[in-house]
């Protein structure tokens, strides 16, 4: 990034003294952006959060509110900082739909800060009581999940550490215990924890986890929490791939100044919240999000249809070598393949979705993965597997199993899953790994060689991710076997078209199970 600014010929930053001289084009906030203070943390500064719950929150700032502006934070690295700082954390979003750009400046984010050496400020601002709402995008990994069970890992390394030094925490179970316990101390009544992240039952899932952890820090502050703590349930929707130096130029050039770190996104968005905010939240449905009484059933549609189908695109494309999603979809077989999954497993797993037709659903997901103008990379979506595709794929098999019924799709996903894991392409291009358990996978794929049936069975061994039951079923264990031995000895373009011949004649019938 450092890099680009310095060999760029243009001398002028995005900055509050640049908002006004943009191109006509280009959206910027009409708000007094100096009237805004902070009603909102948010924890985790990737892409996404810019893209989608900053751009709703900025919406909200343009309807005429002033006390709902955000202080993010991030855990990882100083580089965000260092990047918005210098533009008084203006940045650009870029929304592209095959070729069509839109640009538009997010003024919402109010200040950048950083957990390494702002620890005690960023305790200090959440103790404050303006401050009602802590959202967070940290991704499945980072709540220290036993991917299995969904509870807290307590075996995690960084768990270990911060409840031996638990006023000092790196983890975010660590991070939001010992917030809402200084804001207990301070005698203020709780934020709202607002969880984006895609977790099934989000909320519910990490008000379970720090509720854990706070107990084994202190019996007292863990039932304090449960009982006073609200954390709704969300879904969130918009493909945000990572922002490449091609997308700074882009923005740089239709901006006529620097921007140090865009977000790149497609023009759908969809946001739907369970209504539990104790202490007022920011007026979203006045621009497009859902409030709810039970998001469950949203997020079951989306993690499964949208998620699901991204992580089997992702594993089959990246062992084929296809770079993006969108070359994915222009591929022959690949969009059959993913038909099939939405139609046989996953549509028929998914509980009745008020006001919605599934179906349109996932045709809408069709022509949002073909929308080439939206470089979404088959790696960057193949990360996580461990975390990810037990609430994506996993417990959908489970509930196919349970109804009676037989999942024809997922079985060939985690056979592509466990062929990924060789770490080399059909091409003979290697790749990173990049997973949570990536080092124990990936000595277990090299220890299993050629061997797809050695290298299943060392895989479901791996119950943080696979549990008892589905490694004991043999009609999953056969199905997946089968397929990763075509994948290892025939490749992915045949497997593909065996699968196909195999599964012809109309979509199934078949209703939801629940």
């Amino acid at each position: 990034m450092e890099t680009h600014l310095k060999n760029s010929v243009l001398a002028k930053r995005l900055d509050s003294a640049q908002i006004s001289k943009l191109p006509p084009a280009v959206q910027r906030p009409s708000y007094d952006r100096d009237a805004v203070s902070p009603g909102i943390v948010h924890i985790g500064l990737g892409a996404f959060c810019r893209a989608h719950l900053a751009v709703y929150t900025d919406d909200v700032l343009e309807n005429g509110a002033k006390d709902w502006g955000i202080v993010g934070v991030d855990t990882m690295s100083p580089a965000i900082r260092n990047a918005l700082k210098p533009q008084d954390c203006f940045y650009t979003l870029l929304a592209r739909d095959d070729g069509e750009d839109k640009l538009r400046v997010i003024g919402s984010m109010l200040d950048v800060m950083i957990t390494s050496d702002q620890r005690r400020e960023i305790f200090d601002l959440l103790i404050d009581p303006k401050i009602r709402i802590v959202t967070l995008t940290v991704t499945e990994k980072g709540y220290c999940q036993d991917a299995a069970t969904g509870s807290l890992d307590e075996k995690h390394l960084a768990i270990i550490a911060d409840l031996a030094n638990p006023t000092t925490p790196n983890s975010i179970p660590g991070f939001l215990t010992e917030a809402i316990r200084l804001r207990r101390q301070a005698g203020q009544p709780a934020f709202t924890v607002l969880v984006c992240d895609n977790l099934a039952q989000n909320g519910t899932k990490v008000r379970d986890i720090v509720a854990r952890f706070a107990t084994l820090r202190d019996a007292e502050l863990g039932r304090f929490i449960l009982d006073n703590v609200s954390f709704p349930c969300t879904m969130v929707d918009r493909i945000t791939p990572a922002t490449q130096d091609a997308d700074r130029a882009i923005v740089a050039a239709d901006l006529g100044v620097e921007d140090a770190w865009p977000v790149v996104t497609e023009p759908f968005r969809q946001w739907v919240i369970e209504d539990r905010f104790p202490l007022g939240r920011p007026d979203w449905e006045k621009v497009g999000a859902i409030m709810v009484d039970d998001v469950h059933p949203f997020e079951m549609m989306k993690l499964r249809c949208l998620n699901g189908a991204h992580s089997m695109l992702a594993y089959l494309s990246v062992v084929a070598g296809i770079e993006a999603i969108s070359d994915a979809m222009a591929d022959a077989d690949l969009p059959k393949i993913i038909r099939l999954l939405w139609d046989e497993d996953l549509i028929p797993s998914l509980p009745v979705v008020p006001g919605t037709n599934v179906e349109a659903y996932t045709r809408e997901l069709e022509t949002r993965f073909q929308n080439k103008g939206v470089r979404h990379l088959t790696l960057q979506i193949s990360s996580d597997g461990s975390q990810k595709l037990p609430p994506r794929l996993l417990e959908a098999a489970r509930e196919l199993y349970a109804a009676g019924t037989e999942p024809k799709v997922i079985p060939l996903t985690i056979a592509a899953w466990m062929r990924f894991l060789s770490g080399r392409n059909e091409r003979g291009q290697d790749y990173k790994i990049a997973d949570p358990y990536a080092e124990r996978l990936a000595t277990l794929a090299a220890n299993a060689g050629d061997d797809p049936e050695l290298l299943a069975d060392s895989l479901f061994a791996v119950r943080d991710i696979f549990g008892e039951d589905l490694p004991a079923n043999q009609h999953f264990r056969t199905a997946v076997i089968g397929h990763l031995s075509s994948l290892m000895a025939q490749g992915t373009a045949k497997t593909l078209k065996t699968f196909l011949a195999g599964n012809k004649g109309p979509a199934s019938t078949n209703t939801n199970i629940r």
